[in-house]
C-alpha cells in the first residue's frame, strides 16, 4: 500500500496545529485580558501616582507575577521583587568598586547567577536578579535613584496579588482535570499489562512500563499546579471556604502520584515474568482479569473524583471503592492460581498497587491493608 503524500502529510500536521492553537488562544482569553489590566494599571499607578520615568519594571513584574506558569503566584511575586531588590543592591556595590565597562558586566552577571543561585533555586529569582545587576552596571540609573525599578517590581507584583485575590479561578477546576487524566492513563496502563498477561506478549508490558514512566513530569507540574490552587484557596475570600477540598485533592494527588509509581515497578517485574515464562495459563488469565477490573475501577474512580461532592459523585466513589476492595480480597497467589516465585512477586507487587488505589478512593490505609488476604 503506498505511503500518504508528504503535501496532504503537511496540510493535516497544520490544520491539526491550528486547532490546537485557536483552542489555547481561546482558553487564555480571560488571563490575557487579566495580564494586561493588571500591567497597563501597574505602569500607569508607578507614572502618575509614583512619578517613576517609564516604569518598565512595574508592567513586566505584574506579567511575570500572573503568566501562564503553574508556579504559585504568591513565590513569583516574591522572586521578582526580592531579585529586583537583591540585583540592584549588588550591582550598585559591584559599580562602585569596579566601575562600568564589559568585563565588570561579565562579572557582575557572573556573581549574580551564583549569588541567586545560593540563596533560593527558584529559576525567575535567578533571572530577575542577574539582570537588575547586569542594568545597574551598562545603563544609567534612573532619575528617581537607583531602587526605583525595585518599587516598580514591587508594585507590579501587587497589582499581580490583587488580581490573584479578587478575580481568581476556581482552584478546584485544574487539580480535578489533572487527577482525571492520571488516572486516565494509569486505567491505560493496567490495561496494557492485562493484554500483556492475555496474549503473553512482553512488549505490550514494556509499552506499559514506558507510558507510566512518561507520566512522571506530568505528575510534577500537577503538584505544582496544586500548590497554586491551595495558595488562591487562602488568599481569595471567594474560595476560601474550599480550602479544605483543596486540600483533600492534594492528598489524592500524592495517592495517585504512589500507584504510578507502583505501576511502574509492577509493569517492569511483569516483562520479566512473560520473558521467563513463569506463569501458568490459568495464573495468567486469573491476574489479567484482576488488572481488567481493577483498570475498569480506576475509570469510575476518576469520574468521582473529576466531579463536585453531589449524590451521584460520592455514589460513584463508594461504588469505586467497593469494587477494588472486592479485588483486594482476591490478591493471593494461590486463589490466582500463581504458583512460582517470580509469579508471587507480580501478586506482591500488584497488592502494593492496590492499597495506594484504595487509599485514592478514601479508604483508610490500614482498612486497605486488612483487605488484603494473609499470605
Amino acid at each position: 500500500m503506498p505511503a500518504p503524500d508528504r503535501p496532504v502529510q503537511a496540510v493535516s500536521f497544520l490544520k491539526r496545529r491550528a486547532r490546537l492553537g485557536l483552542r489555547r488562544s481561546w482558553n487564555s482569553v480571560v488571563p490575557a485580558l487579566l495580564i494586561t489590566v493588571c500591567a497597563v494599571g501597574a505602569y500607569y499607578f508607578s507614572e502618575r501616582v509614583l512619578g517613576h520615568t517609564g516604569p518598565l519594571f512595574a508592567a513586566t513584574s505584574a506579567i511575570i507575577a500572573l503568566g501562564f506558569s503553574r508556579d504559585p503566584r504568591l513565590r513569583r511575586v516574591l522572586e521578582v521583587g526580592l531579585g529586583c531588590t537583591i540585583g540592584i543592591a549588588l550591582g550598585d556595590f559591584l559599580l562602585h568598586w569596579l566601575g562600568s565597562g564589559i568585563w565588570q558586566a561579565a562579572l557582575v552577571v557572573f556573581a549574580s547567577i551564583l549569588l541567586a543561585r545560593l540563596l533560593d533555586s527558584g529559576a525567575i529569582f535567578t533571572t530577575q536578579l542577574a539582570l537588575q545587576s547586569l542594568l545597574v552596571v551598562l545603563l544609567p540609573a534612573s532619575p528617581g535613584g537607583p531602587f526605583t525599578r525595585s518599587i516598580d517590581a514591587v508594585v507590579g507584583g501587587c497589582f499581580a496579588l490583587a488580581a490573584t485575590v479578587l478575580v481568581p479561578r476556581d482552584p478546584r477546576r485544574a487539580p480535578k482535570d489533572d487527577l482525571k487524566v492520571m488516572l486516565g492513563e494509569l486505567s491505560l496502563v493496567l490495561r496494557e499489562c492485562a493484554s500483556a498477561l492475555a496474549y503473553d506478549d512482553a512488549t505490550a508490558a514494556w509499552h506499559a512500563l514506558v507510558r507510566a514512566r512518561s507520566q512522571q513530569p506530568r505528575i510534577d507540574a500537577m503538584r505544582q499546579g496544586l500548590r497554586g490552587a491551595v495558595e488562591i484557596a487562602r488568599l481569595s475570600p471567594l474560595y476560601r471556604r474550599h480550602l479544605e477540598e483543596v486540600d483533600g485533592l492534594a492528598k489524592v494527588m500524592e495517592r495517585v502520584d504512589y500507584a504510578m509509581r507502583s505501576s511502574r515497578v509492577l509493569s517492569r517485574r511483569l516483562t520479566s515474568v512473560i520473558n521467563n515464562s513463569a506463569l501458568s495459563g490459568s495464573g495468567a488469565a486469573h491476574l489479567a482479569d484482576v488488572m481488567s477490573e481493577s483498570a475498569a475501577a480506576v475509570d469510575e474512580l476518576a469520574a468521582a473524583l473529576a466531579h463536585d461532592r453531589s449524590g451521584t459523585a460520592r455514589a460513584s466513589l463508594s461504588h469505586a471503592r467497593d469494587a477494588l476492595a472486592d479485588i483486594a480480597t482476591r490478591l493471593h497467589p494461590a486463589r490466582l492460581e500463581v504458583t512460582r516465585l517470580e509469579g508471587e512477586a507480580v501478586v506482591l507487587l500488584f497488592r502494593t498497587l492496590m492499597v495506594d488505589l484504595l487509599e485514592t478512593a478514601n479508604m483508610d490505609p490500614a482498612e486497605a491493608r486488612e483487605l488484603l488476604p494473609r499470605l
